[in-house]
C-alpha cells in the first residue's frame, strides 16, 4: 500500500458531487434555488415541489431514503437489484422511488443518501454529460488528480485495493455489496496524495471560486448535542475551528480526509473494511486538535 494506492471513499466522494454541483452554479446552469422537481420532470413523484438543490446539497430535503442510515447498517443493506445492473445514474431510479417524504423541506438536518444521487441526475440533465465525466472535468482536471475516478468494482486496475466484509466469520470482498459503477452519493476511488491535491486545490481556488468555497463552508445546521461537526454544503464542518472533513463508511470501505486551513495540512485514512478507518483518524485528529485549539 502506498500513497497512490487507490480506495474507496465511500460517501466521501459526496464532496465531488457538491463541488460539480456548485461549479454548474458558478456557471450559470443552476441554482440552489432550483428545485429538484424543475429537471426531475415525472421522476421520483413522491419528492416534494419545494425541494431545492440547496436542501438536497445541505441534508434537508426531508425526502425519503434508499438507504436510511437511521434504520440500515450499510455493511448489511442489500441493493434492490443487482448490483452489476447500477451503471448509470439513470439505473438508480427504480430504488430511489417509492420512499414518502419524511419532513417538510428545510425543516431539519437528516443524513441522506439519495439526496445525492438526485443531484447527480440533476447535473447529468443540466448539463447533457455523464456525472463521471463531470467530477472527471470539474474536480479532478483542475486539481491535477490523477488516480480518482469510478472504475468498475467488477474490473479494478492494478493499484486499486480490494474492500472487504466479514460474514459468517469469512472475509470476502464486497463486490455484491455495492453498485458496479458509483455515483453521486460515494463510492469513487482515490488517493491519499490525490486528497492531498485535492484539498490545495480547492483552497487555492482552483476548483471552485473562493466565494463558492466560503457558501460551502456556511453551516447549514445545528451540531448535535455534545458533537462539535455541523454540515454545509457537502462538507463536514467544526464548529470549534476552521477544520472541513470528508468522511465515509460503506461495506468494506471507511473514509477520513480533514483539511486544517490554520495548519495548511491535510490528514487522509483509508481502509479497506467497514471500521479500519477510524482509530487512526481518531487518534491524529486528536493530536492536531490538542495542538490548535485552546
Amino acid at each position: 500500500m502506498t500513497t497512490d494506492s487507490q480506495l474507496g471513499m465511500a460517501s466521501g466522494s459526496k464532496t465531488f458531487t457538491a463541488v460539480v454541483v456548485m461549479r454548474l452554479v458558478e456557471q450559470g446552469l443552476l441554482t440552489l434555488a432550483t428545485t429538484a422537481r424543475h429537471l426531475l420532470g415525472t421522476d421520483l413523484p413522491l419528492i416534494a415541489d419545494d425541494v431545492t438543490v440547496e436542501h438536497l446539497l445541505s441534508h434537508r430535503s426531508g425526502i425519503g431514503d434508499y438507504l436510511d442510515e437511521d434504520e440500515f447498517d450499510s455493511e448489511e443493506y442489500e441493493l434492490a437489484v443487482s448490483a452489476h445492473r447500477l451503471v448509470r445514474t439513470q439505473d438508480f431510479l427504480p430504488i430511489l422511488d417509492g420512499y414518502p417524504t419524511k419532513f417538510r423541506a428545510g425543516d431539519r438536518f437528516n443524513y441522506c443518501n439519495g439526496a445525492f444521487v438526485v443531484l447527480a441526475l440533476i447535473a447529468e440533465r443540466v448539463s447533457g454529460r455523464s456525472y463521471q465525466d463531470l467530477v472527471a472535468e470539474l474536480v479532478c482536471s483542475p486539481a491535477g488528480m490523477v488516480g480518482t475516478g469510478f472504475p468498475r468494482s467488477d474490473a479494478l486496475p492494478g493499484r486499486a485495493a480490494l474492500g472487504y466484509v466479514e460474514v459468517e466469520g469469512q472475509w470476502r470482498t464486497n463486490v455484491f455489496n455495492l453498485p458496479v459503477i458509483a455515483t453521486g452519493d460515494g463510492g469513487a476511488y482515490t488517493t491519499t496524495a490525490d486528497m492531498a491535491r485535492f484539498w490545495a486545490a480547492l483552497m487555492a481556488g482552483q476548483v471552485v471560486t473562493a466565494e463558492t468555497l466560503a457558501d460551502m463552508r456556511t453551516p447549514r445546521s445545528e451540531p448535535d448535542r455534545g458533537e462539535r461537526r455541523c454540515y454545509g454544503l457537502g462538507l463536514w464542518l467544526d464548529t470549534d475551528s476552521p477544520q472541513i472533513t470528508m468522511s465515509g463508511a460503506d461495506a468494506g470501505v471507511s473514509f477520513w480526509s480533514s483539511h486544517y486551513p490554520d495548519r495548511e495540512s491535510t490528514i487522509t485514512v483509508i481502509s479497506t473494511t467497514i471500521n479500519g478507518a477510524w482509530p487512526v483518524a481518531g487518534i491524529v485528529d486528536a493530536d492536531v486538535c490538542a495542538e490548535t485549539r485552546p
